[in-house]
């Protein structure tokens, strides 16, 4: 009998221990707690870094753009600048070849104008004789021809150095070659056309520097 209190004493004190054994959920070992604290606390603290650094990210990408955007005008400014200096380059480089030609082409223009007088006065000379001495006097139709030949070969001397002799005669009239100094009604021709010259005008490289002095037909009233 007291065999058997003891092993039913032994047996109840062994389901009593199993007991709260069973309800434990969490291991026994000492290290366990420390270790799963530690676990959780290190995750709440690397999702706060991540929580604190995401705003200093966006931070320096939008910095980082603002500067993009700012070179990107610096640079298109300066593209700019540059394409109006090539152009202003390029621009001048045509106008100083315009200007050297024009001196090149014009510089003769005072000793062309005296030259003008020179010719004026060949056709002074031929003007002078009369028609009907022509071909009556020898003599008189010699100096005629080798004065006609003088001013022929003048003539063609200035012409290769651009200076040009005009005679508008029957032309229309144009008032960068012409001064007309008087007009005439003429039913039988156009109006404003030159029947009458009474000085020859010159050209110099297409610039005219001597006005031919004409008289010019107008309507009739």
């Amino acid at each position: 009998m007291f065999k058997r209190a003891i092993f039913s004493q032994s047996r109840q004190i062994a389901a009593a221990a199993r007991i709260p054994a069973a309800r434990v959920v969490v291991p026994t070992t000492a290290n366990t707690p420390a270790r799963r604290w530690y676990s959780e606390e290190a995750k709440k603290e690397e999702a706060t870094e991540k929580k604190e650094g995401t705003p200093k990210v966006s931070e320096e990408i939008e910095e980082c753009n603002k500067q993009l955007e700012e070179k990107t005008k610096e640079a298109k400014d300066y593209k700019d600048k540059f394409t109006r200096a090539v152009a202003d380059f390029r621009n001048l480089q045509d106008r100083t070849e315009r200007e050297k030609k024009a001196a090149k082409d014009f510089a003769i223009q005072k000793f062309a104008k005296d030259l003008v007088e020179s010719v004026d006065n060949f056709e002074r000379a031929l003007n002078a004789v009369p028609e009907i001495e022509k071909s009556a006097n020898k003599e008189l139709v010699d100096f005629y021809a080798g004065v006609k030949m003088t001013e022929e070969i003048f003539l063609s001397t200035l012409k290769k150095h651009g200076l040009e002799k005009i005679n508008p005669m029957g032309e229309p009239f144009d008032p960068n070659k012409h001064e007309a100094t008087f007009q005439v009604p003429m039913p039988d021709k156009e109006p404003n056309t030159v029947f009458h010259v009474q000085q020859t005008g010159f050209l110099l490289n297409g610039r005219t520097i001597r006005a031919a002095k004409v008289g010019v037909t107008s309507a009739a009233k």
